[in-house]
């Protein structure tokens, strides 16, 4: 079976579920969108590495790195490989010298340790053609970047409110969004921070 390489388009709020996210991944080379509703930490786990921002302790996910590294394991790939009954399943396939190796998880998880090894995420057409979104024209897909958008600003600090801090209160409030791990505040408050370096 032919794997479609999926890049992460977005995170949003989950508009049907209270609490959730949902992650939209797109075909790298097609039109078709294919929308995971995710757990808060799992979005988490995603944003801040997206976000290249390091936290105090290593979270589940860099654990995981870590061991793999410790045993001379690799991620290869991820792969959304099924969808049953609404419920999507993946598998983190990893090597270890000539050997692969199938590890079975949730989605979620899979894509938040893959985005830590780099590795490309697939999937199959059969589940494209299945649970994929198709946008019809540019306006459907303006809207859908601006939803992403709005959501992501959500209870993070404004850039025009950070322009006014002074160095040292900027170091504060990264401390104190790190410590209440609001990951994108602090992405935020880090990008205001390297502006002015």
């Amino acid at each position: 079976m032919d794997k479609i390489k999926l890049e992460i388009l977005g995170l949003s709020s989950s508009q049907s579920q209270s609490g959730s996210f949902a992650l939209v991944l797109g075909e790298t080379e097609g039109v078709r969108r294919l929308p995971i509703i995710i757990g808060m930490f799992e979005a988490q786990a995603i944003a801040i590495e997206i976000e290249k921002i390091i936290p105090n302790r290593p979270m589940t996910h860099d654990l995981f790195k870590s061991f793999a590294y410790s045993f001379n394991f690799s991620v290869k790939e991820i792969l959304i490989s099924d969808l049953k009954e609404g419920v999507f399943f993946a598998k983190i396939v990893c090597k270890n010298g000539d050997k692969n190796i199938e590890i079975d998880a949730r989605p979620s998880d899979a894509i938040a340790i893959g985005l830590r090894f780099s590795c490309p995420i697939f999937t199959y057409e059969t589940i494209l053609s299945e649970a994929g979104i198709v946008l019809t024209d540019e306006a459907d897909e303006e809207e859908e970047t601006a939803k992403v958008k709005k959501t992501s600003k959500k209870a993070q600090p404004k850039s025009d409110q950070l322009k006014d801090q002074s160095n040292e209160q900027l170091k504060e409030l990264l401390n104190e969004a790190i410590k209440k791990e609001d990951y994108e505040g602090a992405a935020k408050i880090r990008d205001e921070i390297n502006r002015r370096n």
